[in-house]
């Protein structure tokens, strides 16, 4: 336990907390119980949410006990936006997101033992409350004033405004601060550097009506070496749920991480040694090419959230489209899911020249220059050197009786793909 602290700040996982000594003295007394909350405004949580499960395991591995907290109550309030109002669910809607992100999330922490987890749902005690109840309980102890202040409120007055919902969530998640310190003892919130306000606030309402000092800690938000958000790319947000974000392509977006942020991901997502990620990082800033650092930390989170057999799917479905393994041998599932990231050519005939569909998927730029690149040498489909600069798909073992991987050189790819009868 008195590990625990330092190793957060080496892995990069303190952005702020309160009372530095103080939280880090109870940590080192322990075990303390702790909360993280996610509010269910989609069908999954997604990779920025990484961020906070894994620290949660962190702690429950120095022997913390976890609260998890999925707001079935907040959830009813909606999906919080920089410059527009929340978008609300219908409640059967909200109440099913809630038992999803709750199957999420159970895997990675571990509900017996001393530091057992607990599920818990702010909208047992909300639901309870009536609004005289909050305004008398939870409201009088909130100035006007300081929310005012807060920065993101600042903001949407000062451009689009805001509603009264959007600007009292704060009231309701720190109430949940204060029932979940009452019900279960509960000391640290962990959350979001982007949720400090908030956080706080709980702590405050703690210390004001039940005259407790609790603590909090905020994780950093992660961003790539742009500066933009982490975990979006140009199709959406990264999920966790395989059937919205498939094991391919999210094993892909950790291997096309950034050399300069490799190390820091590492840090964050992986449980490596120290000795290990100093290493990859040496390896990333020394001998990019070989991207030990990208390869580690891609296999590392696949493993977490999709298990070993999916990572090692998706390991070989890469390694055989740039021609190092069997096609054959890659499921279709995995396949579809890797061809769904490449330009793909729907030919209503098996007769179609490959050379056409070579120019058709963008990978030369014309027919004749596609049967160039067949005379070189240069052009295969399913991991076969194209011969004949004739040759059509018909000519072609499908691949699950339908796709055909074209390839030119070592790392330009696309596919063709033949409806399946009805």
């Amino acid at each position: 336990m008195s590990d625990v602290w330092e190793e957060l700040q080496w892995r990069g996982l303190v952005a702020q907390s309160t009372d530095e000594a103080a939280l880090r003295q109870a940590l080192a007394d322990g075990p303390l119980t702790y909360y993280v909350g996610f509010d269910p405004t989609a069908a999954s949580l997604h990779v920025g949410h990484l961020v906070q499960v894994l620290t949660a395991r962190r702690l429950q591995l120095a022997g913390h006990r976890p609260l998890v907290l999925v707001g079935g109550a907040t959830g009813l309030v909606g999906d919080p936006r920089a410059s527009a109002e929340r978008v609300m669910n219908d409640p059967e809607v909200v109440a099913g997101w809630v038992g999803r992100l709750q199957g999420q999330i159970a895997p990675f922490l571990d509900f017996e033992g001393p530091a057992a987890a607990t599920m818990v749902d702010n909208l047992e005690w909300t639901s309870q409350m009536t609004a005289i109840e909050l305004l008398r309980d939870v409201g009088k102890h909130f100035s006007v004033n300081r929310m005012l202040d807060r920065e993101a409120v600042a903001k949407r007055l000062a451009t689009t405004g805001i509603s009264f919902t959007e600007f009292s969530y704060v009231l309701l998640q720190s109430n949940d601060y204060l029932q979940l310190h009452r019900r279960h003892g509960c000391s640290l919130q962990l959350g979001g550097s982007d949720q400090w306000g908030n956080i706080t606030a709980g702590c405050e309402l703690v210390r004001r009506v039940d005259r407790a000092t609790v603590h909090a800690l905020a994780t950093p938000l992660l961003t790539k070496a742009d500066g933009t958000k982490f975990g979006k790319t140009e199709s959406g947000a990264v999920w966790l749920d395989p059937e919205l974000t498939s094991p391919y392509a999210f094993h892909q977006f950790w291997l096309n991480a950034e050399d300069a942020q490799v190390e820091g991901y590492l840090k964050a997502f992986s449980f490596r040694s120290r000795e290990e990620i100093t290493e990859l990082g040496r390896q990333a800033r020394e001998e990019p090419r070989a991207r030990a650092a990208q390869r580690a930390l891609a296999h590392d989170v696949t493993v977490l959230v999709h298990g070993e057999d999916a990572a090692r799917a998706a390991e070989e479905a890469a390694a055989a489209l740039f021609g190092g393994g069997d096609l054959a041998e890659v499921d279709a599932a995995t396949l579809a899911a890797a061809l769904a990231e490449l330009p793909t050519a729907e030919p209503a005939s098996r007769e179609v020249p490959l050379a056409q569909l070579f120019a058709e998927t963008g990978l030369v730029a014309s027919r004749s220059a596609a049967r160039r690149t067949i005379a070189e040498g240069g052009a295969y489909v399913n991991n076969v050197k194209v011969a004949e600069a004739d040759a059509t798909l018909a000519d072609v073992q499908l691949l699950h009786g339908r796709w055909a991987v074209l390839r030119r050189g070592r790392k330009a790819l696309a596919a063709a793909s033949i409806p399946l009868p009805q």
